[in-house]
């Protein structure tokens, strides 16, 4: 679901290390002065700033930054008034809960809102910090559930009916100093409601409701949300892991034993699936949670003993930590292994064992890569030009700059010249190449098997810098945000800032990840060998769903409409709802599925191991037609507005005609051909394990 900033979770707060923000001691509108910064976005950062019109004292304010790169004069409208619709928004209400707005300017291509200060923690770190196996007290929480209930009633009743929308234990910050009261924050995607009127999807995944899926949003909707974070504070159960609205198959009391029955009740009451038999106002579930609360002897002594412990009023200029953060390893927050959180999908039954196979050397592991004699065809074409390498080109290759770049199996990076196929340079690293180059502006971004990712000068093949993992790197970089997402065979997938190789954050599953991620709408999507398709949250990486096949998962995810597509080794291709998980349809091959789909005019291209490419109907399923190559495709295929071309394991690059599947023409090679191809200027480049990159006629 959309939103208008991206805000990755940084391993290091060294402001020196972080790119694009404004210097300490810059000064906005000659009245605002950076002290430090607080958070980094996609679209922008929030400072703490201290206002300069107060003499002699620190008064401190929160800016809220939102950067406007785009050249597209709709976009830039459409982002201001985004931003500034929280702006006016904030600037309407007068609640001793609600951030005030104090300012809104723009400077240059940066737009800024100065709003106050709130000292204090989101309630996603309170509940995170407590040690393993215990639980807030329930007291504490259904008296933060009062005062969220009145802070919605608040904004339902008012003269213009706000719904929030967006409400999350890290949008609840729980004031410094003991006061055990809370503030909500961040009104970016808050909108007026209108009984029957329709929007855009928005929100966070297992806190919205299910009609705000389909653009519904309401004020039963922010029950439903109050409901899901207050079972979360309850458990720990984090709803973005789990199953959509599988709340019902959880009651807090199943997860946590000390809840009370009463307490239980009025939370599942809140989260039904069906609005009309939640709470129909955040007034009427205030007086259940008020119910729950009665009774209950030493509540107020036992949440004042929880707030203070765990904050301290300290001056923010000071930088100093409010609360005692959990003990992570270094360079593993935030880490969820997959198998804490068992996903059951309908339709699946165990998975079968090994459930983590072995991690092979790429692509032996794949069928027929290496057989001794090739069953050779008569070429239709002839290559416009070819380059040798040294060893085998196992890696597609990547176009910009006016070059073609192939990682190759010598162990090198090579920069060829696109029209004439001349050298231009190369690059080496210490371990064969079988990740595909991904060019970003003028850098080229790369992995090798010695476990590095390096960015490299596309123009003159210097090094910028390099990323260590723990495990051979065969998936390839996707950067999307400015910020490069990557798998390793470690079993982590990363994200980091793609002009410093500093890592943000990194997602640890069950097995060697050798698919490439895909970002759309703040989600990360990426398949792994432990048998399951991954959604990630962009800022965070923290896990928002995950669905299992029987296999592992190498091909790369696409997506079409609502749908990503991929396919597994299971011999099956997957169509899943791409905000749920869910299961829409799949299709059965003879054979493991390596292949990567591409997808064009509705239509999802791909190949298998039982030698045959597909055409299907992207929203259905349904086989539009397929040709048989006779040799198994573990080429992702490139797809033209007349023709579909891919490679095959007996060295063939071969191109169908897109309306039906016959073939046009048909290159042999002398190798096995694992390339994926890349469309250029009437012509297709492609690699060959003959140690050849090829420049071929379309």
């Amino acid at each position: 679901m959309p939103s208008e900033t991206y805000h990755l979770s940084f391993e290091s707060e060294d402001p020196d290390l972080q790119e694009n923000i404004l210097a300490k001691g810059t000064v906005l509108e000659k009245r605002y002065e950076i002290v430090k910064i607080l958070g980094l976005g996609g679209m922008g950062s929030v400072y703490l700033a201290t206002d300069l019109r107060f003499k002699g004292i620190d008064r401190f304010c929160a800016i809220k930054e939102m950067t406007i790169q785009s050249p597209d004069p709709a976009f830039r409208k459409l982002a201001i008034d985004k931003f500034r619709n929280e702006a006016n928004t904030l600037a309407k209400l007068n609640h001793p809960s609600i951030v005030d707005i104090y300012d809104f300017f723009m400077e240059e291509n940066r737009v800024y809102l100065v709003m106050e200060y709130i000292e204090g923690i989101d309630l996603e770190e309170v509940v995170t910090a407590l040690p393993e196996g215990e639980y807030l007290p329930e007291a504490q929480i259904l008296n933060w559930g009062i005062q969220l209930c009145d802070i919605l009633t608040f904004l339902h009743d008012s003269k213009t009916p706000i719904v929030y929308r967006d409400l999350k234990p890290p949008n609840i910050i729980l004031r410094a100093g003991g006061t055990d009261t809370l503030v909500l924050v961040d009104f970016g995607i808050a909108k007026s409601f209108q009984e029957g009127q329709k929007g855009t999807m928005m929100g966070t995944e297992g806190y919205s409701p299910p009609e705000q899926y389909k653009g519904e949003a309401s004020p039963q909707g922010d029950v439903y949300a109050l409901g899901a974070t207050l079972h979360h504070l309850l458990t720990r159960r984090d709803p973005k892991l789990e199953p959509p609205f599988s709340f019902h198959e959880a009651p807090p009391r199943q997860l946590n034993p000390q809840v009370s029955e009463v307490a239980e009740q009025a939370i599942m009451k809140s989260l039904n699936y069906n609005v009309a038999e939640r709470y129909q106002s955040a007034a009427e579930m205030k007086t259940a949670l008020q119910a729950a609360l009665e009774g209950k002897p030493g509540a107020s002594q036992g949440t004042q003993m929880l707030s203070t412990s765990m904050l301290r009023s300290q001056s923010p200029a000071h930088g100093q930590q409010q609360m005692p953060q959990p003990q992570m390893p270094p360079m593993q927050q935030p880490m969820y292994h997959p198998m804490q959180y068992p996903m059951q999908q309908p339709g699946y039954g165990p998975m079968p064992q090994p459930m983590y196979p072995p991690a092979q050397p790429y692509p032996q592991q794949m069928p027929d890569m290496h057989a001794p004699n090739l069953v050779k065809s008569q070429s239709d074409v002839v290559p416009v030009w070819s380059f040798k390498c040294e060893d085998e080109v196992r890696s597609s290759p990547a176009v910009g700059n006016g070059m073609v770049y192939v990682g190759v199996y010598d162990n090198n990076l090579y920069a060829v010249d696109a029209k004439m196929g001349k050298f231009r340079w190369k690059y080496p690293t210490e371990g064969g190449i079988a990740s595909s180059p991904h060019v970003y502006r003028d850098k080229v971004l790369i992995g090798s098997e010695d476990r590095v990712i390096y960015a490299i000068s596309g123009i003159n093949g210097n090094l910028i810098w390099k990323c260590q993992t723990e495990g051979k790197i065969r998936s390839s970089v996707n950067v999307e945000f400015d910020h490069a997402f990557f798998g390793s065979d470690d079993g982590r997938l990363y994200a980091a800032n793609a002009q410093t190789g500093r890592v943000v954050w990194r997602f640890e599953s069950g097995g060697p990840i050798q698919s490439t991620p895909l970002v759309d709408d703040e989600i990360v999507y990426v398949g792994c060998e432990d048998g399951h398709l991954y959604a990630l949250d962009l800022r965070t990486g923290k896990m928002k769903w995950k669905f299992r096949t029987n296999r592992g998962v190498i091909s790369s995810p696409t997506i079409f409409q609502d749908l990503v597509l991929f396919g597994s080794k299971d011999r099956t291709f997957h169509a899943l709802d791409k905000r749920t998980g869910w299961s829409i349809w799949k299709h059965t091959t003879g054979d493991p599925i390596y292949s990567s789909p591409s997808v064009q005019d509705g239509i999802v291209y791909f190949g298998s191991v039982d030698t045959y490419l597909y055409a299907l109907d992207a929203a259905t399923g349904r086989v539009q037609w397929r040709y048989k190559a006779g040799f198994p495709i573990i080429s992702r295929p490139a797809v033209s507005e007349e023709a579909v071309f891919f490679g095959t394991t007996n060295g063939e690059v071969i191109s169908v005609y897109i309306k039906n599947g016959q073939r046009r023409w048909l290159f042999q090679s002398d190798g096995p051909v694992p390339s994926s191809p890349v469309l250029g200027e009437s012509v297709i480049y492609i690699g060959s394990n003959d140690h050849h990159l090829y420049a071929l006629p379309m």
